[in-house]
């Protein structure tokens, strides 16, 4: 039996991307977008290991690991703690409550949550690696965009973890995908390939999304490639300037769900393909 896992985050596209990544590696998952419901659903479904985001609607993640450590019915419960916050004060905060181990966001790959959670269950019910790669094999194949088969997808992000749950998806409904870190090594791949479509982080390393952009559209070469920003970045002013810089458009990682980012690279390409 898989083991299941709560996940407490209110970032709708990184809840998202952790829960595939969960499901892939053959866990059971749950989400809960702020701290008081997922409080409700540690007492009620008695996960066996809890994510927890620091930054919560309602109730933040120490009030949480306070109520919980105040509760034996749900003490034990191991916490992995995965925040933007890192300073030292905020870690020891969180391991004085009880959490078994502390990740910031921006500086762990893909594989070190599984590791960590691995670790962490491996003193628990004994569930082995071999055990949730069967579950995971036995998962559904997801239903594919076949407009989407053998499409060219340009990615630029040079977050590590988003980065493989975002190609595993594209993977999925066919696409070829071509990657970069950022806008140097993007635009030597520009003179390689042609994608059909870019989706684009703007806080990059050097380059940043916005002038990647403008580059793209000033290049006879590059200028009709529709361009989709995928950002951090949700102000009127930086949304407003994506688009006047040409992007098709402007999605904000906190709102969207993977599907729903393939939806409108399916709905772009279409427009492309109808005008």
């Amino acid at each position: 039996m898989a083991n299941k896992i709560l996940i407490i985050e209110d970032d709708i596209f990184f809840g998202d991307v952790l829960r595939q990544k969960l499901q892939t590696s053959g866990y059971e998952t749950l989400l809960s977008r702020d701290g008081t419901s997922g409080l409700k659903q540690i007492r009620e479904e008695h996960p066996d290991l809890v994510l927890l985001d620091i930054i919560l609607p309602k109730m933040n993640g120490y009030e949480l690991l306070e109520a919980k450590q105040n509760d034996p019915t749900i003490a034990s419960i191991p916490v992995i703690v995965i925040s933007n916050l890192g300073q030292s004060v905020e870690i020891n905060r969180a391991l004085v409550l009880g959490v078994k181990d502390y990740l910031v966001k921006s500086q762990f790959d893909p594989e070190e949550i599984i590791t960590k959670i691995r670790l962490q269950l491996s003193s628990g019910n004994g569930a082995t690696l071999a055990s949730h790669e069967k579950t995971a094999s036995a998962k559904a194949v997801p239903a594919i965009h076949t407009d989407l088969i053998g499409k060219k997808i340009m990615w630029v992000e040079d977050d590590k973890f988003l980065s493989e749950i975002i190609a595993r998806k594209l993977v999925q409904h066919g696409c070829v995908l071509f990657h970069a870190a950022e806008g140097v090594e993007a635009f030597r791949i520009f003179g390689k390939e042609k994608p059909d479509l870019i989706l684009l982080d703007i806080l990059l390393s050097g380059m940043d999304g916005f002038e990647i952009l403008k580059r793209i559209k000033e290049d006879e070469k590059t200028k009709h490639i529709p361009v989709i920003l995928l950002s951090n970045l949700g102000q009127k002013e930086d949304i407003e300037k994506g688009k006047s810089l040409g992007a098709a458009r402007f999605l904000v990682k906190a709102m969207v769900t993977l599907d729903e980012i393939i939806e409108e690279i399916n709905a772009v390409l279409k427009e492309v393909s109808s005008s």
